[in-house]
This record gives C-alpha cells, sequence and structure tokens, in this order.
C-alpha cells in the first residue's frame, strides 16, 4: 500500500503535528513546572495520582508509555518526597504509588499556573474545536491500542507502509 494517498496525507499532517505540540508542551510544562520542582514527565505521573494510588503498570498503560520509563519517574519523584509506595494487596510485585502531602501541595501550588497557561493557548480557538480534536485524537488512540495489542499477540505484519 503506498501511505501518499489524499485518504492518508491529512493524518500524516496530524501525526507530525502532534509530535511537534508534544514537544513544545514538554518543554513549556519544564519551564512551568520548575518552580515546584518538578518536570513534565514527573507532573504527568503525579497528576494521575490525584484521584488516589495507583500501579506503575497502570500509570504506563494511561499515558501509552514504556513502564520502565514510569517507573524511573516514580522513583525520582520519591527520591523528592513527593510520592510513596505501599504494598498493593492484590499483588505485593506491584506497589500502589501515592502522592504525599508534599507532592500534593505541589500540583496545588501549580494549579493557578496551568490554569492562566491554558487559557492563554486556548485564547482563539473554539471550544468545540477543541473536542473535535480530542475526539479525533481519542478514536486514533483507541485505534493505535489495538494495533498494539494485535502486534503483542503476533496477529499483525509489522512492516510499516512505505512512503514516497
Amino acid at each position: 500500500m503506498d501511505a501518499s494517498t489524499p485518504e492518508i496525507d491529512p493524518l500524516v499532517a496530524v501525526t507530525a503535528e502532534v509530535f511537534a505540540v508534544n514537544g513544545r508542551l514538554l518543554r513549556e510544562g519544564d519551564r512551568l513546572s520548575a518552580h515546584v520542582g518538578l518536570t513534565s514527565a514527573r507532573w504527568q505521573v503525579a497528576g494521575l495520582l490525584l484521584d488516589g494510588p495507583r500501579t506503575v503498570a497502570d500509570l504506563a498503560r494511561d499515558r501509552g508509555l514504556r513502564r520502565q520509563a514510569v517507573q524511573q519517574t516514580v522513583d525520582r519523584l520519591r527520591d523528592q518526597g513527593l510520592v510513596t509506595t505501599n504494598p498493593n494487596p492484590r499483588d505485593q510485585r506491584s506497589p500502589l504509588v501515592e502522592l504525599t502531602l508534599r507532592g500534593r501541595k505541589a500540583l496545588d501550588d501549580l494549579g493557578p499556573h496551568e490554569d492562566r497557561w491554558l487559557a492563554e493557548l486556548a485564547e482563539g480557538i473554539a471550544p468545540e474545536e477543541l473536542r473535535t480534536t480530542v475526539s479525533v485524537l481519542r478514536r486514533l488512540r483507541r485505534k493505535l491500542d489495538a494495533q498494539l495489542a494485535d502486534t503483542a499477540l503476533g496477529q499483525r505484519n509489522t512492516t510499516p507502509p512505505q512512503r514516497r
């Protein structure tokens, strides 16, 4: 299959923009969160813990990251005193990661800065456009998750289509 077609070209542009936006979000997130001792990676993981304790595997699955990378981030957050790990009654090999009071305070302190930043980013973009963007990105994520699951089961041809 030729990957350069009128049907595929918009997706090529979307993926290129997602990669470009992701890099900028990470850089800006690093800048924004530095005053509370976080990086974008640490902020992402800590933020997922606001709803309660989770395992490293759960955190990795939620963000589509490798478990090892999330474990390294959790280790750094624990070294900073922002998270703690506790035994998991369901699986002793997979402890539960939980925000400490210090970690919750760091995220609370970051909140107003995040709110201002997001308001600036949203300026001039209609809420409906943002909702459509989220909807499309979620559909793409579900498709990618299905492809990754198929690949893990050995059911897909893993050779990518050639681009011209």
